[in-house]
């Protein structure tokens, strides 16, 4: 069980800060029963890839856990797993598994026709990204990943990536690797990292050795926009044409929103910034911000129909004393919205000191859930940095003070080793709204404050009866699940969203596969006498933590019917839109050029 990272030379002074993200944790559907109670957790302390249950699972979905293993692809000492983001990536209706690396490229792990339950023998890992190797080493490029958004980007019905790299491609976990490692050259605005992929879909087999493949779309984010040090990518779509926009969150430097403008077999994006007025400060209007982006997630905070954005900044306090951001969307729809992103501008405004949410500690992943089933949203995310028994704050107050020219060299930063401490004492934010409508952090009052640095959140019904538990993966700790116990809960409307499949019907409900494959991009409005609400299917996004595939909404009170208008785009990349009238519950629905309801496993 090891406690810190081996590291190239360069960094062994500063081993620790290296070692301060990696761990992962995702939850969703496993088994193709129709609930969402696998997980797929990243355990820094053994470097493993783990695949398990939550402990809410029945007996029909458990299995044996099991480590994922890439032979015979090439692997070596000197790469470490980052994240494991769950989704349909052959589109067979088998749920698949996408790793992330530091010293690698990402790894496919895809589900076989044959398999009966989730084993290592279940899975074919497929390289991501092509490469060669004649003798059983690896010579692709050393991405060092910390992020990955899996969406319908250019609307032709099947998933694409954008993987986020933070240091550059370098030999970062390698002990005898070339000095060819950096850091950043600027703690506002730094450009020199590993940055930021786009893969579009190519084409894919289902079967017993399934395949998938994508092209790297360069330039589709602007290069002056995609060499940032990327911890957190997110999407949703602000327009209404089916296309998600992505936030990506970056470490010492701007973050960005990207509007899409991107059509079938070829993605695109341009940047939107706010407009700054004489009472903003220039760190919160987006795009200018110098803060230090860890996380970010999509939700409609203030339940308008429109979405907001929750982003993670260090916001220690005696420490950098930032800000997280509330970004609370100002347009009044979607048509002025896209009018706006079109035209460069970006109307969100900064709001998270006004909802309580500015300060927490040294911020990382974020997602935003109704736990209650109330209507109202809990904002959870995870905190703390390098865990010891000397406090480090001053050396790296005195680094935050230093002239940008020295940054890029590690031998100028302060040494932060095991023993030292930074943040170390945080522990989880859990944000619920109070009677006034301000959130306040519960953390203390749940027992959720476990001082140990966290990292990763996932979220899920796990026991398939409405109800939202969640999952932690903590840096050099053992991960955690947190069961919904709460006594006093409202009506729920969950949604499981499916397209057909590539096999269509045939083995529904055999095996692995589930009803059909997630509706990527799908985007479901919700209009009760509590006002109308908007959320999305998330097919991954965050930082390293990933919830489930169900589209959920809490009623309270609520019993009679709601009406839902439902938009996504068919396996075609035809776009549809539909509204009906639907009870309190959960329901299946397959996507087809209509929304029809159907029975889950």
């Amino acid at each position: 069980m090891n406690t810190v990272r081996t590291v190239n030379p360069a960094y062994e002074k500063l081993r620790s800060w290296v070692s301060s993200v990696g761990a992962g944790i995702a939850i969703n559907d496993l088994t193709g029963h129709g609930r969402a109670d696998g997980m797929c957790i990243v355990d820094t302390r053994t470097d493993q890839v783990v695949v398990t249950y939550t402990p809410t699972a029945p007996p029909a979905d458990r299995f044996t856990p099991f480590v994922l293993d890439a032979a015979p692809l090439p692997m070596d000492s000197a790469m470490a797993p980052t994240g494991c983001t769950p989704g349909d990536y052959n589109g067979d209706g088998r749920t698949d598994l996408l790793v992330s690396y530091w010293g690698r490229t990402p790894i496919a792990f895809l589900a076989k026709s044959s398999a009966t339950t989730p084993s290592q023998a279940a899975y074919v890992p497929r390289e991501v990204v092509p490469s060669q190797s004649i003798d059983g080493r690896y010579h692709g490029p050393r991405w060092n990943t910390d992020a990955v958004y899996v969406g319908d980007l250019d609307g032709s019905g099947h998933p694409s990536l954008v993987i986020g790299n933070y240091f550059p491609d370098s030999d970062v976990l390698d002990p005898n690797g070339l000095d060819n490692v950096a850091m950043n050259d600027s703690l506002s605005s730094s450009k020199n990292a590993g940055g930021d992929h786009v893969l579009r879909w190519a084409g894919a087999t289902a079967g017993t050795e399934p395949t998938v493949s994508f092209v790297e779309e360069r330039g589709a984010i602007p290069y002056g926009l995609s060499t940032g040090w990327t911890l957190a990518i997110s999407g949703a779509d602000l327009t209404g044409d089916g296309l998600h926009e992505l936030y990506v969150a970056n470490d010492f430097g701007h973050d960005h929103l990207l509007y899409n403008r991107s059509e079938p077999g070829r993605i695109r994006f341009t940047e939107a910034k706010g407009k700054r007025t004489s009472t903003v400060p220039k760190s919160f209007v987006l795009g200018n911000g110098s803060f230090k982006g860890m996380g970010v997630d999509f939700a409609d905070v203030d339940h308008n129909g429109s979405f907001d954005m929750m982003v993670s900044n260090i916001t220690a306090a005696w420490g950098l004393e930032e800000s997280n951001f509330l970004w609370i969307n100002k347009a009044k729809d979607t048509e002025e919205m896209r009018r706006k992103l079109d035209a460069g501008e970006a109307p969100f405004e900064q709001e998270a000191q006004e909802h309580g949410v500015a300060w927490s500690g040294w911020g990382w992943d974020t997602k935003m859930a109704d736990f209650l089933n109330s209507g109202e949203l809990s904002i959870l995310q995870t905190t703390g940095f390098v865990k010891g028994d000397i406090n480090r704050w001053p050396w790296l107050q005195e680094m935050a003070m230093t002239n940008d020219n020295l940054l890029s060299n590690p031998a100028m930063w302060p040494n932060v080793q095991p023993g030292d401490d930074i943040a170390g004492d945080d522990h989880l934010a859990f944000y619920a709204k109070n009677a006034s409508g301000t959130y306040v952090n519960v953390s203390e009052r749940l027992g959720l404050d476990v001082k140990i640095p966290t990292r990763a959140l996932a979220t899920g019904d796990t026991t398939g009866t409405g109800v939202l538990d969640f999952a932690v993966a903590r840096q050099w700790g053992p991960p955690a699940f947190y069961a919904n116990t709460s006594p006093q809960r409202g009506n729920h409307l969950e949604l499981k969203l499916y397209r057909p499949s590539v096999e269509g019907d045939r083995g529904t409900g055999e095996g692995l596969k589930n009803t059909g494959t997630p509706a990527y991009g799908a985007t479901v409005k919700v209009t009760s006498a509590a006002g109308t609400r908007v959320s999305q299917l998330d097919g991954g996004g965050g930082h390293s933590g990933f919830r489930s595939f169900d589209v959920h909404f809490g009623l309270g009170p609520q019993q009679e019917p709601v009406t839902v208008e439902i938009s996504w785009r068919d396996t075609n990349g035809e776009r549809h839109r539909t509204t009906k009238e639907l009870s309190p519950g959960t329901h299946a629905l397959m996507l087809t050029d209509d929304a029809q309801e159907v029975a889950s496993r």
